[in-house]
């Protein structure tokens, strides 16, 4: 054997110990290669899509309960924190093909709570499934505040005494 041959079946035995073949296939896999690996995502990422999700249904004031708003507007307002949490209100579990999702929404006054929560919930399941791929099995909605007409936001009210 040439030094060529013998380097050669080197590397093929090389490759062998570390690539194994199904049994009596002796040809290389032809599947997708999509399908290779394994892809996990976090939970922070399924709670962002669906604050954002959440957010854009008619009737969501807000997200989060009191204590988490108000938290949350102070955190806004440090310099240098970044963007506004758009997780706020949003606990997520996740698992390799599916997840949950508990959320805290403030409606608007007004609004039928049913409705807003039904959209929520139709908006929510659609961004996340769509973006991750996962089935998402439950969304549960707890209605923590009601948005009254003549109430003021709780981040304007802050900031007015900060200037005063």
């Amino acid at each position: 054997m040439t030094d060529t041959s013998q380097s050669a079946q080197a590397a093929q035995a090389d490759r062998a110990s570390r690539v194994k073949e199904p049994a009596g296939s002796g040809t290389r896999r032809s599947g997708d290669p999509a399908s290779r690996g394994r892809t996990t995502i976090a939970d922070g990422v399924v709670e962002k899509i669906a604050g954002m999700a959440a957010r854009d249904v008619v009737g969501v004031h807000a997200m989060g309960g009191g204590l988490s708003r108000t938290f949350g507007a102070v955190r806004d307002r440090v310099p240098g924190s970044g963007k506004s949490n758009v997780s706020r209100g949003v606990k997520a579990e996740v698992g390799e093909v599916q997840t949950a999702l508990d959320l805290e929404i403030v409606i608007d006054y007004g609004v039928s709570i049913a409705d807003v929560a039904g959209a929520v919930r139709e908006n929510v399941v659609s961004a996340v499934e769509r973006m991750t791929g996962l089935e998402v099995v439950e969304v549960n909605i707890a209605v923590s505040d009601v948005k009254l007409p003549d109430e003021e936001d709780e981040d304007e009210d802050e900031q007015e005494t900060r200037i005063r």
